[in-house]
């Protein structure tokens, strides 16, 4: 029996089994045996080499964002008419067989948009090239999951449950739950919240299943079963997703308003061009890039190559700053003047922690060289030679 078959038989065991306060143990461990089984499905094969047969392109600009959805719900429509890069549509599914990448040049940054495939139902078991869509949509910041407004509220699922299967949380933050393997010591199991979704008994098994007899586990929050599984696999992925409902000139105003009303959705029409701006904007927000303007000492700051950081790169510190222009400049670094939003009064005088914002202004100052020189009109150090016998005896004068 194939991988495929015991995922879909332990799935069909959990529809037969009543949830209810005696079952909640057996099902904890069918859940995790479910989450070991997809993990060995997007293993590679043993025998194969390190190079697989995916669409990866190389990453470029501030920031990378993918498109997903279903086949003909508009995805090359969309990098067309956001980038100029043209990538083939046509009124038959499958148009786009490749990765095709697309540069936004928006607020002076550069993102960059992957037009992918359309995936289908099963797409996580590989399907249809799922799992090569998927792993690409992995390496991106966000991901833009574009909907056809005329179809029913089931594609949404099914594309979250596809990306789910395959380890992406989506609108999701990390569960509060500390987890470290041990050596000996058997299993430290504390919580710091009541806990009503599990107990220690479901731990312990869950973690017996895992085969793990040394550990330790603390709760900061009141976390499901699902989100102890998640910490154990320690490969899961928390992506920002925006809901991108195409063609919202075929259906009427009421489901327009109500799609739009929907948490991180929009709704846009790429046949007649609706609502592109907001799109961009949604997506600027929600990418959280911060442009730090750069100002010469005695000069004007330049508003021109701003430098882009962002949470998910390296962070928005001063310190990410300095690293971003040279990797030696935080060891000569003495002080930084900040104007800008997060600054108490400009020019604030910062430290390598302070958290930098949208259009802030930096000047770094940094440490004089004293190499080579001493404290004031008298030399540290001599240009001659260190031993006396080494010295250059001078020439006796005549007599």
């Amino acid at each position: 029996m194939g991988i495929v078959e015991k995922i879909k038989e332990i799935e069909a065991e959990m529809a037969r089994t009543q949830k209810n306060k005696a079952t909640e143990y057996h099902l904890g461990q069918l859940k995790a045996k479910i989450a070991k089984l997809r993990t060995q499905l997007l293993e590679p094969p043993k025998g194969t080499s390190g190079a697989g047969d995916g669409f990866e392109v190389t990453k470029y600009g501030h920031g990378r964002v993918a498109l997903i959805g279903f086949p003909s719900v508009g995805k090359s429509t969309l990098l067309t008419l956001l980038t100029g890069t043209h990538s083939e549509a046509a009124s038959y599914e499958f148009t786009t067989l490749t990765c095709i990448p697309g540069i936004i040049h928006y607020n002076d940054t550069k993102i960059q948009l992957l037009d992918l495939p359309g995936i289908i139902e099963g797409a996580s078991e590989g399907k249809g090239r799922g799992r090569q869509v998927i792993a690409v949509s992995k390496s991106s910041d966000i991901v833009l999951m574009v909907l056809d407004a005329s179809k029913s509220e089931g594609h949404r699922q099914i594309l979250t449950r596809e990306l789910e299967a395959v380890g992406l949380r989506l609108n999701k933050r990390p569960p509060q739950i500390y987890f470290k393997k041990k050596k000996t010591g058997g299993i430290s199991f504390n919580s710091t919240a009541q806990l009503t979704h599990v107990d220690e008994k479901l731990c312990y098994q869950i973690l017996h299943e895992y085969k793990i007899h040394n550990a330790e586990i603390l709760f900061r929050e009141d976390a499901t079963v699902d989100d102890l599984i998640d910490v154990i696999e320690g490969n899961r992925k928390y992506m920002k997703c925006i809901y991108v409902y195409n063609k919202i000139d075929v259906v009427g105003i009421d489901d327009v308003d109500r799609l739009a009303r929907q948490p991180n959705s929009i709704v846009i029409s790429c046949n007649l061009k609706l609502n592109l701006d907001r799109l961009l904007a949604k997506m600027w927000d929600e990418m959280g890039l911060v442009r730090v303007y750069t100002k010469p000492q005695g000069q004007q700051p330049d508003y021109t190559d701003p430098c882009v950081l962002s949470s998910d790169r390296g962070g928005c510190t001063v310190e990410a700053f300095c690293n971003h222009i040279h990797r030696n400049l935080v060891k000569q670094i003495k002080y930084v003047l900040v104007w800008g939003t997060s600054a108490k009064h400009n020019p604030q005088t910062c430290g390598l922690s302070h958290i930098l914002e949208d259009e802030d202004v930096v000047q770094v100052v940094k440490n004089k060289d004293k190499q080579g020189e001493g404290r004031g009109r008298f030399k540290s150090h001599t240009t001659g030679p260190a031993r006396i016998s080494d010295r250059v005896k001078k020439v006796p004068l005549k007599t």
